[in-house]
């Protein structure tokens, strides 16, 4: 591995790091999608569900993330989706948890609304640039859940697939390969949903999703669909709810096998990352490449002591560069927040 003794401030060009190196494999991050919609940089849901104009969450349903102790929308909606099954197959009233969760996904719907980015401020010369830098990898990691990649898939879905091939557009693992190149949801996404047996499924325009106004489509009010997002919690929260679902536990098996060169653009790989991080330490890719957006010359030095930490002791040459200069970070992506 390189050894930054003295953590210069030198970041590398992207076009001169990809015409030397070949890399199969990426994974985006947050800072991807902040390029496009500064918005994104929100730190928590849940804590936007707490505040928002429109239906925020009651003590009653906070109570319900207290209880379990979390704050994942997804392990909530799921644990009381299967309580009001139960208490109905035991005769017993199922309207209190019914009520929270439709009250609790309501919430989830209004924050989501509040800060993602209108379709109708989407350019497609925007979706063009970011489903022709996707289609260049062999395999797309994600860890967002928001609906930029979705869109970008859906401006040329000749170009990438995203494995959901299955009947009603679902999930198969005997249909999990292909010629294509892949992008796949570590977290999940707001376009996917779990069904009643625990499967994943990929809500379609037919549905009427998300495609012209952004509205969460009519199936999401009823009790069956949950949406299949990780977007909350510590590190091994996220893992629990990556391992109960077969779509995201095959996407984390993917990470954890890639020994292939990777790039990482806007991938912070913080403590609450740290699944990210053990993959990624397993997997050993041999080259790294990792985008820095160059705020200050102390802030370059802090961002490559970090990623030499979370690779210390491999056998793994990283390669900083400039944020900038890659496509996925081109300033003319960035979208003016609306006030």
């Amino acid at each position: 591995m390189t050894d930054f003794q003295e953590y210069d401030t030198r970041l590398e060009d992207w076009e001169a790091v990809r015409a030397d190196t070949a890399f199969s494999g990426l994974l985006v991050g947050n800072g991807a999608s902040r390029a496009v919609w500064d918005d994104f940089g929100y730190d928590s849901l849940f804590e936007n569900a707490r505040v928002v104009e429109e239906k925020t969450l009651s003590p009653s349903e906070l109570s319900v993330f207290d209880a379990m102790q979390t704050r994942s929308f997804e392990q909530v909606l799921g644990a009381l989706k299967t309580t009001s099954r139960i208490n109905k197959a035991l005769a017993v009233s199922s309207a209190a948890p019914r009520n929270r969760y439709y009250a609790i996904k309501e919430a989830l719907i209004n924050t989501v609304h509040a800060v993602h980015i209108p379709w109708r401020l989407v350019q497609p010369s925007t979706l063009a640039t970011l489903n022709q830098e996707l289609g260049r990898y062999r395999t797309v990691f994600t860890t967002n859940y928001d609906l930029l990649n979705y869109w970008a898939i859906q401006h040329a879905p000749e170009t990438i697939s995203d494995l959901f091939l299955g009947d009603d557009h679902s999930f198969d693992l005997s249909q999990a390969t292909t010629d294509k190149p892949r992008l796949l949801y570590l977290h999940g996404g707001l376009h996917l949903v779990r069904n009643q047996d625990g499967t994943a499924r990929k809500l379609t325009s037919t549905e009427g999703t998300l495609l012209g106004s952004f509205a969460i489509n009519n199936t999401l009010k009823t009790l069956d669909d949950v949406p299949l997002f990780v977007n909350e919690g510590p590190s091994s929260d996220k893992l629990k709810t990556i391992r109960s679902s077969d779509y995201l536990s095959f996407c984390y098996e993917q990470l954890l096998q890639h020994g292939d060169n990777l790039c990482l653009f806007g991938q912070a790989l913080g403590e609450q990352d740290r699944h990210i991080v053990h993959a990624l330490r397993l997997a050993a890719p041999k080259t790294v490449a990792i985008s820095i957006y160059p705020r200050s010359q102390a802030f370059i030095q802090h961002q490559k002591r970090h990623y030499a930490k979370v690779f210390q002791g491999l056998e793994v040459q990283l390669r900083f560069f400039d944020a900038k200069s890659h496509p996925l970070g081109d300033p003319k992506l960035s979208v003016p927040v609306e006030v």
